[in-house]
């Protein structure tokens, strides 16, 4: 039997608003969307769940996380002056935990994503299992990448073998809701003969490929002229490394990595070739402006991802950077950072830029935008009849949002993850009521304390 769920507002994404909107789903898939009345006139026997003054979006999509790094939430602040240490405190810390204790840190992560509506991630993860089974347990959607490291390239046979068996072993975990992918970490800790022989694995095998990618400065200058933070520290452990002279997205390009359609993260130092050669792959990005910022990297230029039309979603990166898994808070900061003047235009003299991120554009890259990243927007990202049932209802009425008048503006510029009411994938209510119906929290958060106290120890 067709469930029903209305409300004032329906938004669809791939159409206009409808005002007193419902979704009709059966089992898994939406089965109708229009006006409450034209929905009710098709299924008269459906159960009906009105409510009230909320929105109905499709499910957030949160592009790029570590879900198994929850657990350093507030862990790194010291650090966050120098990415190279804070790098470092990160691995040493991730090394003392067990793979129970990444389960858990990560299971704790797919609490607050739930929470916060978010119906898919794209997950970065040394500890792929461990997050493949908190997705699952959690009961959302996702991919989940096996990072791989590697700067030696005497090393890159060994390791890349080591990441075959890891994905096989994944393969076996997966299932129609979560999915197993390949991460080479970047380019800065995986050498050019390893990323491409990772490349060569995913198009051969079939498996969708996240990287990190025009992070940092640190990164550029590595590119550029094999200088700063990296370039020491691969002469320190004597890696050779021919600095090539270009940028990333060009050095990725060259060892095969854009052939695997690939999401990037961050592309924060890229310039307009750069985006050319990304939309030409059909490659993703996932902006990260919270962790960007935190971490002193940068601006993206999110508005000009949009004017090249590219795929583009957002990610909370970990909250190691983050602090918070709230992709409308990120859609917010986004939107605003966006329409900053350049510091380019103040030094210059020069009339600001102007930009024309809305929050309509917001939205979308917060739905079927981070779908289209993912490569997963034939299931998600749209309300639309035939598509996955993974919709956020999201409450309306809050004192900080009154008088809500455009939806979309309401939600980018007025809402948070806190609004959440319910958060539905594949026709499943995993949230509702300020309670997670899968997982038990409580139990689970006590767990996370006593993995914070081990690695406060480290």
């Amino acid at each position: 039997m067709p469930v029903i769920y209305s409300a004032r507002w329906v938004l669809p994404i791939i159409d206009a608003p409808i005002e007193d909107g419902a979704i009709a789903i059966e089992d898994s898939i939406i089965v109708g969307v229009g006006t409450r009345a034209e929905v009710l006139n098709r299924f008269p026997d459906a159960l009906v769940n009105n409510l009230g003054e909320a929105a109905i979006v499709p499910g957030l999509i949160n592009a790029h996380s570590h879900l198994e790094l929850t657990v350093m939430r507030g862990f790194l602040e010291a650090e966050e002056n120098d990415f190279f240490a804070w790098l470092r405190k990160l691995t040493i810390a991730r090394m003392a935990m067990t793979p129970d204790d990444l389960f858990i840190s990560a299971a704790c992560g797919a609490i607050e994503a739930a929470r916060a509506g978010i119906t898919c991630v794209g997950d970065s993860s040394s500890a792929a299992i461990e997050s493949m089974k908190a997705l699952k347990q959690a009961g959302l959607r996702g991919i989940v990448y096996q990072e791989s490291f590697g700067p030696d390239p005497k090393l890159a046979e060994e390791n890349v073998a080591k990441l075959s068996t890891q994905l096989s072993a994944m393969r076996e975990v997966e299932t129609d809701l979560v999915r197993a992918g390949v991460s080479p970490h970047a380019p800065y800790t995986v050498s050019a003969r390893q990323l491409e022989m990772i490349s060569r694995l995913a198009i051969d095998e079939k498996f969708p490929l996240m990287i990190h990618a025009a992070e940092s400065e640190a990164e550029r200058l590595l590119l550029f002229d094999g200088s700063g933070t990296f370039g020491d520290g691969l002469k320190h452990r004597n890696i050779e490394w021919n600095a090539p002279g270009i940028s990333t997205i060009q050095y990725l390009q060259q060892h095969g990595v854009l052939e695997t359609k690939p999401l990037f993260a961050h592309c924060i130092n890229v310039n307009d070739d750069d985006l050319d050669l990304i939309k030409t792959a059909n490659a993703g990005i996932a902006h990260c402006p919270k962790s960007n910022a935190k971490l002193r990297h940068g601006r993206a230029p999110f508005a000009t991802f949009l004017e090249h039309r590219i795929n583009v979603g957002f990610g909370s990166d970990s909250v190691a950077t983050n602090n918070t898994c709230d992709i409308l808070e990120e859609a917010r900061f986004a939107t605003l950072l966006a329409r900053l003047p350049s510091s380019a235009s103040f030094r210059n003299g020069l009339p600001p830029a102007i930009t024309s991120v809305t929050a309509s554009d917001a939205l979308f890259a917060a739905t079927l935008g981070g779908a289209r990243a993912l490569g997963l927007d034939d299931q998600i990202g749209a309300l639309k009849a035939g598509m996955q049932a993974d919709m956020t209802i999201i409450n309306l009425s809050g004192a900080h949002q009154a008088p809500a008048r455009n939806p979309a503006d309401t939600l980018i510029f007025s809402s948070s993850g806190r609004d959440v009411l319910v958060t539905i994938v594949a026709g499943k209510e995993i949230y509702r009521d300020q309670r997670i119906t899968t997982i038990d929290q409580v139990k689970t958060r006590r767990r996370l304390d006593t993995v914070r106290t081990k690695i406060d120890r480290v």
